[in-house]
């Protein structure tokens, strides 16, 4: 009786070929032999030709930045290495193995390189860690890596990859220029993140013509409380003074366009166009990111102001944070409106200089940290945008353990106004010059000047009853620097009117002394000092040089270094001061 055999079973053909190579003379052997190694030469070539196929239509879509497409591309190639190599038998086919592992490595550099050019930075670094671990002197994942590094502000790490990229002297030879600007680079940020030490003289000198700075993120003496004017707050831990820098945070996304000089329906139109656009720019950093999901996850959106916790600050410094274990949160498109709507800041705002060719344009962008400064009527701060980074300067001399801030509105104007100017924000200020005003409302004569000012009465008249009511009600001090601030537009009229000035004399205070009291209680002001600088520049025949005003000379530029910083270097602060 025959076996009971399948009729759809095969036999095994590596069994069948041994069998057959058995029965075979030795010429016939040899021939079959020679024949299968033509057919693995001729699958591995077509294996190589894949691969060299899909290399070369990657880079050529890098090349052309199609960013998205070639990452597409380095992704399949990526996977085709990975189905070779886990085929590939390292110990009996040593070169093919090698060269996969190679071709891997590169195909994971490129990728990292057109996922960075996307700001998807964590897949980047992945991709980099990744080639590194397969290679670790393999150049273009080094210098990869380090570019990536340093667009997340860590210069030490960032310093490090380029350092070992510079050590591979074949590779770095022909990429000599780049690879030492990129040291150079990150040297100079390292040492700004780690001083707190800026210098924008030479740009500012050039008239801003020359390129934006480089500018690295920096955190000074500083940290994160709760505050009692609202939520939580930025406050100071050492006494600082005058012009300090003491936040340099760079906008997780901004939007900038031209919209000046448009009637106000096509104006309003393309800014809300903008706020669209800037919205979009905000959710894809946080769809790429963990890092800024977190991040902006611990922003106030407006409610439960009290109820908030207090980040540790240290979550906010990159350079210090090498955690990649953040939490996978979801944000909600309302909880991300929320918080764009309470932290998001206009860059040409009352409280803020730009500076360069940005200040021909309107910006709205998110800076961290900046967002924990609450707006206070009697403001320390100022804000400085210089590119895409703003810098919080101190505008007068700060206490260790006062709070730091900076005015959401034009605090040069009465409460009246001021009230009427906080309602958007959905806030009444409680700050102590607020709160000294509120007890001033009790005197019918300080209304009655307040209602003169908006009658149209003369602005001598307004300067010279405030400064007696002052006299009268007693006012010393910063109280003083309250009220004028408040009737400023009074006294800027008044000093720069000849006239005026004859017909009021000496029964009004000299300009300079109104000066410092309003600096005192207000900070510097751009319009305050270009009353002081114009009262020296008449003293001394229009410049600003004369022997006799040296110590009002100085006094413009404390004033000076209150809105622009200690960032600009005197001579080039007296450049922007005469202008």
């Amino acid at each position: 009786m025959e076996p009971n055999v399948d009729r759809y079973s095969r036999p095994d053909p590596k069994i069948s070929r041994e069998s057959s190579l058995h029965n075979l003379n030795p010429q016939q052997e040899q021939h079959e032999k020679l024949c299968a190694a033509a057919a693995q030469q001729q699958m591995l070539m077509a294996e190589e030709e894949l691969l060299q196929e899909l290399r070369s239509k990657a880079n050529e879509l890098f090349l052309r930045e199609q960013w998205a497409e070639s990452s597409s591309l380095y992704s399949q190639l990526i996977d085709l290495c990975r189905v070779h190599l886990s085929s590939t038998d390292g110990a009996s086919d040593p070169d093919k193995f090698s060269k996969l592992r190679k071709s891997l490595c590169l195909a994971l550099a490129n990728r990292a390189d057109a996922s960075s050019k996307l700001r998807s930075l964590d897949e980047a670094l992945r991709d980099c860690d990744e080639a590194l671990a397969i290679e670790s002197s393999h150049f273009r994942a080094l210098v990869c890596k380090g570019k990536i590094l340093l667009s997340l502000s860590k210069y030490s790490a960032a310093l490090e990859c380029f350092k070992s990229a510079a050590s591979l002297d074949a590779q770095a030879n022909g990429n000599c220029g780049t690879l030492n600007a990129c040291l150079e680079k990150c040297k100079m940020l390292e040492y700004q993140s780690r001083t707190g030490n800026f210098d924008l003289s030479d740009w500012v000198a050039s008239g801003f013509h020359r390129e934006i700075p480089e500018l690295a993120e920096y955190i000074g003496p500083v940290l994160i409380k709760k505050s009692e004017i609202s939520g939580r707050g930025l406050f100071a831990t050492k006494n600082i003074d005058v012009g300090t820098v003491v936040l340099v945070t760079r906008a997780i996304a901004i939007e900038r366009g031209i919209v000046m000089g448009e009637d106000s329906g096509s104006g309003e139109n393309k800014q809300l166009v903008m706020w669209k656009n800037f919205i979009d720019r905000v959710a894809g950093c946080v769809s790429k990111s963990r890092r800024t999901r977190h991040l902006i996850s611990t922003l106030s959106s407006g409610e439960d102001e009290e109820g908030l916790e207090v980040p540790d600050l240290s979550i906010f410094r990159a350079e210090a944070s090498e955690r990649d274990d953040y939490p996978n949160e979801k944000l909600d498109m309302n909880k991300i409106l929320g918080i764009l709507d309470v932290n998001s800041l206009v860059e040409d705002a009352i409280s803020a200089k730009v500076m360069g060719r940005n200040k021909d344009y309107y910006g709205v962008g998110l800076w961290f940290l900046a967002s924990f400064v609450n707006h206070s009527c009697c403001p320390n701060a100022r804000r400085l945008h210089v590119g895409n980074h703003l810098m919080v300067v101190t505008s007068r001399d700060v206490k260790a353990g006062d709070e730091l801030t900076f005015p959401y509105f034009d605090v040069l104007q009465p409460p009246k106004k001021r009230r009427e100017a906080a309602a958007p924000w959905g806030f009444d200020c409680s700050c102590k010059r607020c709160e000294f005003e509120e007890k001033m409302r009790s005197k019918q004569e300080l209304r009655d000047i307040e209602a003169g000012l908006e009658g149209g009465m003369d602005v001598g008249g307004v300067v010279y009853r405030l400064e007696e009511g002052m006299r009268r009600w007693n006012a010393r001090g910063r109280e003083k620097g309250y009220l004028r601030a408040s009737f400023w537009a009074a006294y800027s009229e008044t000093y720069a009117s000849e006239k005026s000035v004859k017909k009021w004399g000496r029964r009004i205070p000299a300009a300079e002394a109104v000066v410092d009291s309003v600096a005192e209680a207000t900070g510097s002001d751009e319009r305050v000092l270009k009353v002081l600088v114009e009262q020296l520049s008449s003293r001394s025949g229009g410049g600003l040089g004369g022997g006799g005003v040296i110590g009002e000379m100085e006094k413009a530029l404390k004033l000076g270094r209150g809105i622009y910083g200690k960032v600009v270097k005197k001579q080039a602060l007296r450049g922007l001061i005469e202008l």
